[in-house]
């Protein structure tokens, strides 16, 4: 179930509605070069395909080690703290796109999972000590060094089209902001 949510995640966030990588490079990383830094389509397709799916599908093919099906539930709850605080405040309004998916998908699976594994006994506290682990490592090396560091590139000639750079209406709802 949280490898088919963080797909709805994604197709949020880069379908339907869209608007992704002007809301993180414009209004989260304030980018002189919005199209293609920090996120550009390579990081954007290296984190959110290659290492997301890694990340999520592990627990699938090792069900009985909860410290890997752990990190990305806990992932799912911290989506909220970005996608629920973090861009509401920055871009003044509520809804952003991969709110819908967290609010309605990664909270209450979340909520269910945990509440499963105390009820039933199985998680332990080696388990909370390896995934809180393994979710720091996942957070900092990937989401943030590979990603915004490593990967983007103020020169990528992997640039988000026009397109992609209009969807959800980012840069007027910027302008009203400013005035």
């Amino acid at each position: 179930m949280n490898f088919i949510v963080i797909l709805l995640h994604q197709f949020e966030e880069y379908g339907w509605p869209g608007g992704e990588p002007a809301i993180l490079n414009r209004v989260l990383k304030s980018s002189p070069t919005p199209s293609h830094y920090p996120l550009n389509q390579n990081t954007a397709m290296v984190t959110n395909v290659l290492v997301s799916y890694l990340f999520y599908l592990l627990p699938i093919f090792f069900p009985e080690t909860l410290w890997l099906g752990l990190p990305p539930i806990l992932f799912g709850l911290a989506q909220f703290v970005v996608h629920g605080i973090v861009i509401p405040k920055k871009l003044g309004q509520f809804y952003n796109p991969g709110l819908a998916a967290v609010v309605l998908g990664h909270i209450p699976l979340a909520l269910y999972y945990i509440y499963h594994i105390h009820s039933t006994g199985v998680v332990t506290a080696r388990d909370w000590l390896f995934a809180i682990l393994y979710l720091a490592l996942f957070i900092v090396v990937i989401m943030s060094k590979m990603t915004f560091s490593w990967l983007a590139d103020k020169a990528s000639p992997y640039a988000f089209d026009d397109e992609e750079m209009k969807k959800f209406n980012v840069g007027e709802k910027l302008a009203r902001l400013k005035k």
